[in-house]
């Protein structure tokens, strides 16, 4: 079986909201860190062309989670319906390959230490 990681960078205005949407899809857990960052906008509310205007770093939250690549479309599907506004800052979602998963206390490996 594989698996993928799913990390989303937001705002977290909707955060309450994106967690109840992915755990109906499927999603049995997630890590939710804060975080500071910026996008092309370099922080600023609007886009601005002036690569030479200092970086403002606003607070974020990222939620990452990993799951069977299977879930993968409809997870994607429900975190974009979720945290779109047509706003700057509704964010970013990064998808990467996992090789390996292992549950530290009991040794388990793979799905069985997923669920």
């Amino acid at each position: 079986m594989e698996f993928v990681k799913v990390e989303v960078i937001t705002a977290g205005a909707k955060l309450e909201e994106l967690k109840k949407s992915i755990t109906k899809v499927g999603v049995t857990g997630m890590t939710v860190t804060q975080v500071m960052g910026c996008g092309v906008q370099r922080g600023t509310p609007e886009y601005e062309d002036d690569i030479h205007s200092e970086i403002e770093l606003l607070p974020k939250q990222m939620i990452m989670m990993v799951i069977e690549k299977s879930k993968l479309e409809k997870v994607l599907d429900t975190v974009k319906k979720g945290l779109y506004t047509g706003h700057i800052g509704d964010g970013k979602i990064f998808v990467s390959p996992v090789n390996n998963i292992i549950r530290i206390r009991t040794g388990e490996e793979d799905k069985d230490a997923l669920y």
